[in-house]
């Protein structure tokens, strides 16, 4: 995928964060995804990121097509420059690997709800 592209997107997603009154002043858990062709490429990816004293959890699993799905979560700081450089990474492992890069998400907690 295009870096402009995932610029384009990664600018979007922010600007609607921050309307929707995200904290960024907080650390998240930030959750990046990838697809494979197979398990084995999936957990050797998964691998690379088991030992390097990161807050990573890393959780794969296989989708409805026979695809296999990478789940990275990395607990950080919300920002354009963070999200952009950690993304490039996963970017070096994924794809030599045969996985296509699915984008990034964050969940925001919702206040005020419950009665």
């Amino acid at each position: 995928m295009s870096t402009a592209y995932q610029e384009d997107i990664s600018t979007s997603v922010l600007r609607r964060m921050k309307e929707g009154g995200f904290d960024f002043s907080r650390f998240h858990p930030i959750e990046f995804y990838a697809i494979f062709p197979d398990e084995e490429r999936a957990r050797r990816a998964a691998g690379h990121y088991r030992y390097r004293g990161e807050s990573l959890n890393a959780q794969i699993s296989v989708r409805d097509d026979g695809a296999w799905a990478l789940e990275l979560s990395k607990v950080m700081y919300a920002t354009y420059d963070d999200i952009g450089d950690f993304e490039q990474g996963f970017e070096a492992v994924v794809e030599p690997l045969g996985g296509i890069i699915e984008g990034w998400g964050v969940k925001q907690e919702v206040r005020g709800l419950l009665a």
